[in-house]
């Protein structure tokens, strides 16, 4: 049985509108200005990458709670529309008997709520872990491949000696996800379909 791993953010979501919503909630919270329209250009990172940027390092930890657990789940998650092509890739993995995990450096529960609320049936997900930390979960569940947008879900998919399939539907273009060593590069998931068909092929 074969499993493919995806990455959540700008991969299998367009998160944009709600982490701008939460962004701006936070702000109204906190008294503390974020850029929201910035912070959503580089995502990818984990959310304490994005909250140094706006936070004294004292204060990032109890940010980042607030953020997850009070500010996210209220304002994060009806706005966020699935990719062009995730149900279709998750499901054409189904239909071939796979399983699929999400690995994410996303809050994980708050990556539950985004499946569940866009009806993307993942069979795992795995949240707070980025790049090569991706590996060690990818490897757990026997992730064979890994779907991701960033020069990060690259080194996640090398560190677990899965491929590397790169989506250019984030903040990275398709030259630079080959330059960091993706194995294919699609234009976005609604390519995946043939391209797994023929990977089965192939292994086949």
């Amino acid at each position: 049985m074969v499993t493919v791993g995806f990455d959540l953010d700008m991969t299998l979501i367009d998160s944009r509108p709600g982490i701008k919503a939460a962004f701006e909630a936070l702000s109204a919270t906190t008294g503390v200005y974020v850029d929201a329209d910035l912070a959503i250009t580089r995502l990818g990172p984990p959310l304490v990458d994005e909250l140094a940027h706006w936070f004294p390092a004292e204060d990032i930890e109890a940010v980042a709670e607030t953020y997850r657990h009070r500010i996210y789940p209220v304002h994060g998650i009806a706005p966020t529309l699935a990719m062009p092509g995730a149900r279709e890739s998750v499901e054409a993995i189904r239909r071939a008997g796979g399983r699929t995990v999400v690995v994410t450096a996303k809050y994980g529960p708050n990556a539950v709520r985004h499946l569940e609320h866009l009806d993307i049936a993942a069979d795992a997900v795995v949240g707070d872990l980025w790049a090569e930390g991706k590996g060690a979960a990818l490897i757990e569940h026997g992730a064979s491949v890994y779907v991701g947008d960033h020069t990060g879900d690259v080194r996640g998919a090398r560190r677990a000696g899965a491929l590397s399939v790169g989506v250019a539907t984030g903040p990275v273009g398709a030259a630079e996800l080959r330059a960091a060593g993706a194995d294919v590069v699609l234009a976005d998931l609604t390519e995946f379909p043939e391209w797994f068909a023929g990977y089965l092929s192939e292994a086949a």
